[in-house]
């Protein structure tokens, strides 16, 4: 077969020239690398997203944002009261989603299911149930402008107990930062209010209807605060007993949450038909069930995204990010779910986004050599950056 191609190269010598021999050959060649190149191709592009700062802050923004807009979805409205199976679908879905990914390899930092670690991480995943719970719902009586300024409160009751519990301290740039924080959400209460009363011009019971909801959903938004902040700080203590990861972390929350969220929904909630019926009506259960598919896998990217966001760029960086993604996420709200727009609501919003970049100015300025006493002053010590952004973006 070698030979009959030599003689057949020989053959065609003199009719054609040495170039367009050539010129027939390179293509056949060619094609053969550009096939094999193709892969090759895949793998730079991935790896150029992978290494992109920029891909990284969107993609977590775009995920925390999503994530936060679905669970609104989700639990928006006054009839639904599933939300103990609502948590247990979500912690099911994050489970198994995260032995998926550690089979196929994409998860490396991993260890093998501990019974003694697990024992140690129960209580923690009971509060992880709390603060997810009260936070779900504020959600469903608040609207989102309102919900994403106040859970900035949490990082001031953050801040004041790793104060008491660790050591650390507070700066007077984040005395400004939470003084903003505080009065953003006085202005975001006192326009919601406002709003309530403009009603009782449509009548009595709309109005009085409209402000018990708020009030529920303040005292859920308080309880949920010092829920976050809580769930934070003693899980930064437990992080030191038992040596977890991130991926730990978060396998050991959805898996030990699973079996008290199926008990508890199962004791405390209605599965009676017609309940179910409320929860899940015919016109909207296709999407219901979705957004709660959707829910359970985005937490998990949003694990990914935090990391890929600090590996990609910096800390400093993704701090940035989560104080920048506060103006777009109440933005969302009001578009998506027709919040009422008011001159309050957009000074809260505005006050909101400012007292989250002057944080995290002075969370940044921590890092290097203080150059003046601080407020209160105790012993020099860096509060977790980290635990505090996580509670500010759940």
């Amino acid at each position: 077969m070698a030979d009959k191609r030599s003689d057949d190269f020989v053959v065609r010598l003199p009719d054609v020239r040495l170039s367009d021999d050539k010129e027939r050959f390179i293509p056949k060649v060619s094609s053969r690398r550009a096939s094999a190149a193709v892969p090759e191709t895949v793998a730079t592009f991935v790896s150029t997203i992978e290494g992109s700062g920029s891909a990284s802050v969107v993609a977590y923004c775009l995920s925390s944002i999503s994530m936060t807009l679905v669970n609104k979805y989700v639990v928006s409205g006054n009839s639904w009261n599933l939300h103990l199976f609502y948590l247990a679908i979500q912690s099911i879905i994050g489970t198994v989603t995260i032995l998926a990914c550690k089979q196929l390899g994409m998860i490396k930092e991993l260890d093998s299911f501990d019974a003694k670690r697990a024992q140690r991480w129960f209580p923690i995943s009971l509060l992880l149930v709390g603060m997810i719970f009260t936070g779900n719902k504020a959600l469903q009586f608040l609207s989102v402008p309102v919900y994403t300024i106040f859970k900035n409160l949490t990082i001031i009751v953050i801040a004041y107990g790793e104060v008491l519990w660790f050591g650390g301290s507070v700066s007077p740039l984040s005395l400004v930062s939470f003084g903003l924080m505080v009065f953003s959400s006085v202005v975001a209460a006192w326009s919601d209010f406002q709003h309530a009363k403009a009603l009782a011009a449509d009548g009595l019971h709309q109005a009085s209807t409209a402000i018990s909801t708020l009030n529920a959903g303040y005292a859920w938004m308080t309880i949920n605060v010092f829920c976050s902040a809580l769930y934070v700080l003693s899980m930064r203590k437990a992080i030191k007993l038992t040596n977890f990861k991130n991926w730990d972390v978060m396998f050991y929350n959805n898996l030990l949450t699973i079996p008290v969220l199926i008990i508890s929904s199962l004791l405390f909630e209605d599965w009676s038909s017609p309940n179910l019926h409320r929860n899940f009506p015919p016109a909207s259960r296709q999407s219901l069930v979705i957004g709660m598919v959707y829910s359970g896998l985005a937490a998990i990217f949003i694990s990914y995204c935090t990391a890929w966001c600090i590996r990609a760029t910096s800390s400093t960086t993704y701090a940035m990010a989560g104080a920048l993604n506060k103006l777009p996420m109440a933005i969302a709200g009001l578009v998506f779910f027709s919040d009422p727009v008011t001159f309050g609501s957009v000074t809260a919003i505005f006050l909101g986004f400012v007292s989250g970049l002057l944080y995290t100015l002075a969370k940044n300025n921590k890092k290097s050599p203080p150059s003046g006493p601080s407020l209160p002053t105790s012993t020099p010590m860096s509060a977790s950056a980290r635990s505090e952004k996580d509670a500010a973006n759940s």
